[in-house]
């Protein structure tokens, strides 16, 4: 990891970019993050920009960025006009990306109603949808540029459909049913496994270098449908080779 965030830089000349990474719940990885690279979270709004070089400052010190660790979702980002910032993603500048911000738009859901596979839900782009399902307590309804969940109908009707104003940035997607296959003392459990690839620039193809499992008794997999539950949360899952 300290190799694919680095790539060779100064630790102090590459950081963590957020909107305000004090304030995200995932602040602790963020510490862990830095305490392993020495890779600094730097708010957006630090970051400095003179032409297309790009600095921050720290204890009265002026810093150069020479590689962004991006981690700015860009729909959070754009709701945040409270926040002052001399650097726009979509701006030119002389840094090298450990994740340009480009990847989230194109690696993400926009990609799934390309793909045709017995393991992929069937998705449609919204304004491509040529009638809608009679069966739409199978589907969900989702904005294309969401994080965490955010905006997603879970029980959709008809009336949510006929109100979207913008349907080439939603997609319908069929609900993937989890079976809880997992026994906890409260009840059983539901299960994600996400896989962690790296992507090195000499490399032709990403490697895959980790997993990680989500438990979930939730609606929904992730932290904000399982705040009142237990034995949920994230772990590794161990396989016999």
């Amino acid at each position: 990891m300290k190799k694919l965030f680095l790539n060779g830089h100064n630790p102090e000349n590459v950081i963590l970019l957020e909107v305000e990474p004090e304030k995200q719940n995932t602040r602790i990885d963020f510490l862990a993050t830095f305490l392993n690279t020495g890779v600094r979270p730097v708010c957006i709004s630090k970051v400095k920009r003179e032409g297309k070089h790009l600095y921050y400052e720290l204890d009265g010190r002026r810093i150069d960025v020479h590689r962004i660790y991006n981690r700015v979702i860009f729909d959070e980002f754009q709701k945040r006009t409270d926040l002052h910032c001399e650097f726009n993603l979509t701006e030119e500048v002389d840094v090298e990306w450990a994740g340009h911000p480009n990847w989230f738009f194109r690696i993400s859901k926009f990609t799934m109603p390309f793909l045709n596979n017995p393991f992929v839900p069937e998705t449609k782009f919204l304004h491509e949808l040529k009638s809608i399902p009679v069966d739409l307590e199978n589907y969900v309804l989702k904005p294309l540029f969401s994080f965490s969940g955010s905006g997603v109908i879970f029980h959709v009707k008809k009336e949510d459909i006929d109100q979207i104003k913008d349907p080439e940035n939603w997609i319908l997607q069929r609900k993937v049913t989890y079976e809880p296959v997992l026994t906890a003392p409260d009840g059983n459990v539901k299960t994600e496994i996400r896989m962690l690839y790296s992507w090195e620039e000499k490399d032709e193809d990403p490697q895959l270098i980790i997993n990680m499992a989500r438990l979930s008794k939730g609606e929904m997999i992730g932290v904000k449908y399982n705040k009142d539950k237990n034995w949920v949360g994230g772990s590794v899952g161990f396989f016999e080779m």
